[in-house]
């Protein structure tokens, strides 16, 4: 139609008619606030993705802080162990030292109570030629005596003590009282009733030779 004969019929009181939409236009077009069919379902679907994926993360970062102090808690027992063990041979080693200084205390003690008990009661004489063997501290010691002294050591009657690097020669009343006091001064007690073979130098027979070295 042209625009003369619309005016005409305008003028002549038609109105003029408004094409109506296609359907499928309307349709096609989603209401203000709606997506396509399905996406409400897709953007939940995404968002349900994402809430997995960081509580998976969470429970990763979770599991490793775990695993961290797990291993924190053993590195710190194993030390609180080498700790404690080395404390201990301290410990011992401290003790150690303190029982041996206690022990030779005691040893000096008891020499010099020793060395004071035989003061004035040493028997061995300046003119002693005889040597007399014996075995004490694993070797081969020997005392020079005279031949009564020699005798009477062989019965018994006398004895040898070891005392400050000397050999002396006491009483078998004065052995006694030493073994009471430092027994591990006692060089020389003869048992008269002992076999012959358990102190082959008891025999005055048997002589050794005073220049062999021992």
């Amino acid at each position: 139609m042209t625009d003369t004969l619309r005016q005409q019929l305008l003028g002549l009181g038609f109105k003029e008619s408004t094409p109506a939409k296609p359907r499928h236009e309307a349709r096609g077009k989603a209401a203000p606030g709606r997506g396509k069919p399905g996406g409400g379902k897709s953007q939940g679907s995404a968002g349900g993705g994402a809430r997995q994926d960081r509580a998976g993360k969470g429970r990763g970062q979770a599991d490793g802080r775990a695993a961290g102090r797990q291993r924190n808690r053993g590195e710190i027992d194993l030390a609180k162990a080498y700790a404690i063990r080395a404390q201990k041979e301290k410990d011992e080693r401290i003790a150690a030292e303190k029982e041996k200084q206690e022990q030779a205390r005691r040893r000096r003690e008891a020499r010099a109570r020793l060395a004071a008990a035989v003061e004035g009661k040493v028997l061995n004489a300046e003119d002693a030629d005889i040597a007399r063997h014996f075995e004490y501290g694993g070797k081969i010691k020997r005392i020079y005596v005279t031949a009564p002294q020699l005798k009477a050591l062989n019965a018994g009657e006398l004895g040898v003590l070891q005392l400050n690097g000397r050999y002396l020669l006491v009483t078998a009343g004065m052995l006694a009282e030493a073994a009471e006091i430092f027994p591990e001064a006692v060089a020389l007690r003869v048992d008269p009733q002992a076999p012959a073979a358990d102190d082959p130098y008891a025999d005055p027979k048997y002589q050794v030779p005073d220049d062999l070295v021992w």
